[in-house]
């Protein structure tokens, strides 16, 4: 009796083996992006360093922001207050304190940092100890009392503020470092923060808070490219050239699926909708470059000298410990902004970055693991990762896109024992044809979480 064998493992798509067993189907989700990684950076270290498979082509993911991150907040109301010995407020009933933050209870931003929404400041309880910056530019500490009447507006993460009832005398609000006469002001937007909390002895447990973890979805888009129909003389045909005028093409339509799920990863606009045709669910994927248009932060820099010191004073804000971030940033960059980082000479970036001095930033260029020159731009902020991606260009010559790999995430459809990761599907034509047709196949998605963690880089 004859054995039937499959072929060995780990061929090439030149061996023949691969492509030339009827209706075989190979998985060659572990391999696609090893075809030169130079030319899809971003899918490559996607599927290197972050691929988590899912199985639901709908995938829900969660969201969530550190409490202790953000529990600073801003005065909504001026107020001014009155002290005596003590000290204690004086007794006055319209001194309330009325606040509000820039986040909403799932930690985030509502809208930019210069426009950011109220939101009630539901972590303020009695004991807590806040501290605010008033109008002659002093920061006086407070503690809340576990008797203060705390009211909040806006609690389910719409616009809302937290109003403190002041009766003065020690009641809701007791001062810990302020004068013991005279009159302290705290305007609209001045700054504060809670600094801790502080309980007597024997003291009952005070009041509790929860933040919300916030709810995302994606979806698994499914890309197919096809090997176009050749018919049994043209598959025993030698040409010019290659020999073997199949494999050639085959070949090059690997490559052309690798680029259209990298395509798609970097420039994607995620939606769900039905074929019009056949009324069947339609997915797109999110692409990173407009979900962090769209949701995350966006700079706009310069080429001139005067675009080191904005880029500077970006990375002080991107990279801000309560974003979440991780200190090291994949950015995929134009081929015409890694010029511009690798220039020598007066007014360039690396001029003004090493040229006068150690203390500010250092720039070198190194062999990345994935068959990349990276140009690593080490702040004292954190760390940037260049690498060029020739598909930033045309309208996108001018950007950047900085990913946090930790919060990135290749999704392949993968559940009840198939895999949908990047396979190749042999002989998918009719039986009846005198012929061949080959199909590569992938139905994957990207997850992008806590969008303030990434950010586009405009350069002009």
């Amino acid at each position: 009796m004859a054995d039937m064998f499959s072929g060995s493992s780990g061929n090439d798509v030149n061996s023949g083996v691969d492509i030339n067993d009827s209706r075989r189907l190979f998985n060659f989700g572990e391999r696609v992006a090893e075809l030169a990684p130079q030319q899809s950076p971003f899918f490559t270290y996607l599927s290197k360093v972050a691929k988590k498979s899912t199985d639901d082509p709908v995938f829900k993911f969660l969201e969530q922001r550190h409490q202790w991150q953000r529990r600073n907040f801003k005065v909504s109301t001026a107020v001014t207050w009155t002290f005596e010995a003590g000290p204690t407020i004086a007794d006055a009933d319209s001194d309330n304190l009325v606040l509000s933050c820039d986040y909403d209870q799932y930690g985030a931003i509502s809208g930019s940092a210069s426009t950011a929404a109220n939101n009630s400041c539901h972590f303020l309880v009695g004991g807590s100890i806040i501290a605010m910056k008033a109008d002659n530019g002093s920061v006086y500490r407070f503690r809340i009392t576990s008797g203060a009447t705390i009211t909040h507006s806006g609690t389910d993460g719409s616009s809302g503020i937290t109003t403190i009832t002041v009766t003065g005398g020690g009641d809701e609000i007791v001062p810990l470092d302020t004068p013991t006469s005279g009159t302290l002001t705290f305007s609209a937007l001045n700054k504060g923060s809670v600094v801790g909390s502080a309980w007597a002895e024997g003291s009952q447990d005070p009041e509790g808070w929860a933040d919300k973890m916030y709810d995302r979805e994606g979806y698994c888009q499914i890309f197919k490219t096809a090997i176009p129909l050749y018919s049994g003389t043209s598959l025993a045909t030698r040409y010019r050239g290659v020999n073997n005028e199949y494999k050639r093409v085959w070949q090059e339509k690997l490559m052309e699926h690798k680029m259209d799920m990298e395509q798609a990863m970097l420039f994607g606009y995620g939606s769900s909708s039905n074929e019009q045709s056949t009324s069947a669910p339609l997915r797109y994927t999110w692409g990173i470059l407009p979900y962090t248009e769209s949701n995350g932060k966006v700079y706009t820099m310069s080429y001139a000298s005067s675009g080191y010191d904005a880029f500077l004073d970006a990375m002080e804000d991107f990279f801000a410990p309560e974003s979440g971030n991780s200190g090291n940033k994949l950015v995929l960059a134009s081929r015409k902004v890694i010029t511009y980082l690798n220039k020598l000479g007066s007014g360039s970036f690396l001029n003004n970055s090493v040229g006068t001095s150690q203390y500010r930033l250092d720039v070198n260029s190194i062999p990345g693991k994935f068959g990349h020159m990276v140009t690593v731009v080490d702040t004292i902020f954190g760390k940037l990762h260049f690498v060029a991606d020739p598909l930033l260009r045309g309208m996108f010559e001018d950007y950047c896109v900085a990913v946090d790999m930790k919060n990135v995430a290749y999704r392949p459809l993968v559940g009840n024992g198939v895999n949908r990761d990047t396979h190749i599907i042999t002989n998918v034509q009719n039986n009846d044809v005198d012929g061949r047709k080959d199909l590569v196949l992938t139905e994957a998605g990207l997850e992008i979480s806590l969008p303030e963690t990434h950010a586009i880089l405009k350069f002009s």
